[in-house]
């Protein structure tokens, strides 16, 4: 053009520029309006959109909110399609509140927001957890006429379920269907898989004989759902009822619902259904996938079938299925069960010269097997490897490498890995305090198992009666003398199996200013402890109890030891409740 003597005009520019940005190219688009305002000319509208765009394109949120800026102040008004694309770009982000901003923005430039807009911030809210603040947003959508569409209503239900918020989902989803505003089975879809997740079967069923009722015909995928919601019950008569019913209806079965069916007859042992599948399945043209193929051998590994899930393992490759870390995760388990680690390690190494990264499921699996039984000096160098490469151990992992040094005597060790999961904020309930204390006590471990029982204490679980039966029969084999501890686990035995009937020790000060609370048993019990040749005994014993014990027994404004005093109290500070310091 300007070898011709014409010269680009602003339209012009804005084409190129748009062309660059429609390819990719953001870089170009920018050298194209550079070019343009070297030329004098000064953008328009069509300009900012094309570079607001483009940098939302690229992620460069914040230069697409500068070129926003500058362009209002320079006396241009966004149109819908740069506002749409900028709150596209904030909502993925999760800038939620700036992106409300936004609509807020154009309500007061009296731009109308459109379907797209709404749909964009629904979307968002939903990704974000605040369904209730999308669905106030999906009523003034509609209440503007503005009906919502297929998109806006897709968010929110799936907003409701991935949130727990079911009953509002139902009661939404009923209101659609009262206006006649569902006219897609994906929708149906969505409630019956929310349903099936819930594992609510039944609910899932009424919504399949109501789309009939309303002249709706389900899909492959409303069928493959149902499958799964019957599989996953264990309900495998049903779920080949639902199998046929597909056929019936004149569709035909895909691999995902085959797939699904396997699974279930590998999980309910029935391998010869499995297999009759598989032949079913070539039969028809469906080819297997990988998903397909980490079933079988699934299969034949429960089998202890090695050979025939090896064999199978290469046959994939020989179709050009990729085997992914589930598939080698099914096998190595498998090996580490039958007790041969050796081979376990191979499947890993073959794993590795894939190019397929384990998983923290993969190192879990070989930990448990060289824990139980493999070298624990191997697993604890596989421990140090999975921290060189940032991998998280799971709590699981965890136990299983600290019971195995518990019973190995190692106790040193498996309380440097208990240190470590308080360190990592792991949640340890009270079954797994009571398996580490149990393997403790099995040796005569007594103060480690103090120690561990302290512990638990001060980190706020509640111990049940087996632990303390566990502790007291540990206390009765090894240790000759009544101590301060043995009162301590009494008292939280008694407080566990029997609330309502617990007796509570204290020192003699403390006797008389409760006994007008307590039964006569408890009574007996506690001035049977006072009176013992061992009063720092029944001091000892008054321990930390928390605000929901204090309720229980109706002790409400009287002061108990805190963690710390308490723990000082069990193994030094024999006197500290008699000075007085709680």
């Amino acid at each position: 053009m300007e070898k011709h003597g014409v010269e680009p005009d602003v339209v012009t520019y804005n084409t190129l520029a748009k062309g660059f940005l429609l390819l990719g190219f953001m870089s170009g688009a920018w050298k194209v309006v550079q070019k343009m305002l070297l030329k004098g000319l000064n953008p328009d509208i069509v300009t900012y959109t094309i570079l607001i765009c483009g940098h939302c394109q690229m992620g460069n949120i914040e230069e697409a909110l500068k070129l926003r800026q500058e362009t209002l102040s320079r006396g241009f008004q966004l149109n819908i399609i740069s506002y749409s694309v900028l709150l596209s770009c904030l909502c993925k982000v999760g800038r939620i509140e700036e992106a409300l901003a936004l609509l807020n923005e154009m309500e007061t430039l009296r731009l109308k927001p459109d379907l797209i807009v709404y749909s964009i911030l629904i979307h968002g809210l939903c990704k974000e957890g605040f369904v209730q603040r999308a669905y106030q947003l999906y009523e003034q959508m509609r209440l503007k006429r503005n009906f919502p569409n297929y998109f806006a209503q897709r968010a929110v239900l799936l907003g409701f379920f991935e949130n727990g918020n079911i009953s509002e989902a139902r009661r939404y989803f009923d209101a659609l269907t009262h206006m006649d505003l569902i006219e897609d089975i994906i929708l149906y879809n969505i409630m019956i898989d929310g349903y099936v997740r819930l594992g609510d079967i039944s609910e899932a069923m009424q919504l399949y004989y109501r789309m009939f009722e309303r002249g709706i015909t389900p899909t492959v995928v409303t069928f493959n759902t149902l499958v799964h919601g019957f599989c996953r019950n264990g309900d495998l008569v049903e779920a080949r009822k639902m199998f046929e019913i597909i056929r019936l209806n004149g569709l035909l079965p895909s691999v995902v619902t085959y797939t699904t069916l396997m699974n279930a007859y590998c999980e309910a042992g029935n391998m010869q259904e499995m297999f009759d599948l598989l032949h079913e399945m070539e039969a028809n043209a469906v080819v297997p996938t990988h998903i397909t193929y980490t079933v079988l051998i699934k299969g034949l590994c429960r089998q202890n079938k090695m050979h025939e899930a090896l064999q199978l393992l290469e046959y994939m490759y020989a179709k050009g299925l990729m085997p992914d870390q589930i598939t080698y995760n099914t096998i190595i388990q498998c090996f580490c069960k039958a007790r041969d680690i050796a081979k376990a390690f191979q499947v890993y190494n073959e794993m590795l010269l894939h190019n397929l990264d384990p998983t923290h499921v993969t190192y879990n699996v070989l930990i448990s097997g060289l824990c139980v039984y493999g070298d624990l000096k191997d697993a604890d160098r596989m421990l140090v490897s999975m921290e060189d490469q940032n991998i998280s151990l799971t709590k699981v992992a965890y136990m299983t490498i600290i019971k195995a040094h518990c019973a190995k005597g190692q106790v040193s060790k498996a309380l440097g890995f208990f240190n470590q999961m308080l360190a990592k904020s792991f949640v340890i309930s009270i079954r797994d305090y009571s398996a580490i204390i149990n393997r403790l006590c099995k040796r005569g471990l007594i103060t480690e198992a103090k120690y561990l029982f302290a512990m638990m204490l001060s980190e706020g679980v509640t111990p049940d009666s087996e632990i303390c039966e566990t502790m007291l029969n540990a206390f009765h084999q090894h240790v000759d003398h009544i101590t301060p501890f043995q009162i301590t686990i009494f008292w939280h035995k008694r407080l566990a199996s029997e609330v309502q009937d617990v007796g509570i020790i204290f020192p003699p000060w403390h006797v008389s200013n409760f006994m007008p609370q307590i039964s006569n048993e408890r009574k007996v019990m506690a001035m049977t402890l006072v009176d013992s040749p061992s009063l720092e005994a029944a001091a000892d014993s008054l321990i930390e109890c928390e605000s929901n014990r204090k309720n229980s027994l109706n002790l409400e404004g009287h002061h108990f030891p805190n963690s710390r005093l308490y723990l000082l109290s069990m193994e030094d500070g024999r006197y500290l409740i008699r000075r007085g310091n709680y």
